[in-house]
């Protein structure tokens, strides 16, 4: 068992913001990371929250602010309104699932550049060519965007289900497996590194 399970989706700004800090903080306290592409729709129909369409504009316009904060925090470019967004996350969901089978590469390097993708190159992530660029980038075969889809599939309902029996609710959403401490949120993860620290103790 992985020490820490990594709930995302690639869609998520958030998931964009949160960078390489997981990767980070993992090795710097020696855990490993398994990665959990799960579907957020059916996380938040499932666990009480709302798809960003139907949101009161309130929480809509503050998003956008938010965001464009954490963005200069982070150092990060970012198109709050990208020119993809909405798109369907499963088939580069299911390319992370095979990349993380097949080894070999950056996993953590092909997360954050399928969000840097859709968040700050304007990309579609549900395109085949994009997806096997942002493969080949991180060092994988480009062939895993057309390989084990059935598994693939499996493993993304497998990850949803999993979400929302261990209390994830959004993403990125980490979860360390010793405790079950749970950190929601990239802004979370100074905590999630001070909860390894604390544990190392």
């Amino acid at each position: 068992m992985a020490d820490i399970d990594y709930f995302f989706t690639a869609l998520s700004p958030y998931t964009y913001l949160a960078g390489t800090r997981l990767e980070e903080i993992a090795a710097r306290h020696g855990a490993s990371i398994a990665y959990k592409p799960m579907d957020i729709t059916a996380v938040f129909s499932r666990t009480g929250g709302m798809p960003l369409a139907d949101r009161h504009p309130a929480r809509q316009a503050y998003r956008l602010q938010d965001l464009a904060r954490q963005a200069r925090r982070a150092n990060l470019p970012l198109n709050v309104k990208p020119a993809f967004f909405p798109v369907n996350p499963a088939p580069s969901s299911y390319a992370l699932i095979a990349a993380q089978s097949a080894q070999g590469g950056d996993l953590g390097g092909l997360v954050h550049g399928l969000a840097r993708a859709c968040w700050a190159e304007d990309r579609d992530i549900s395109d085949d060519g994009v997806i096997r660029d942002c493969l080949s980038r991180s060092g994988f075969d480009p062939g895993l965007a057309d390989s084990g889809l059935l598994a693939g599939a499996e493993a993304y309902a497998r990850n949803t289900d999993e979400a929302v029996e261990r209390g994830a609710f959004g993403a990125p959403f980490y979860i360390v497996n010793a405790d079950d401490a749970r950190f929601w949120g990239q802004d979370r993860l100074h905590e999630l590194d001070a909860h390894l620290a604390e544990r190392a103790q």
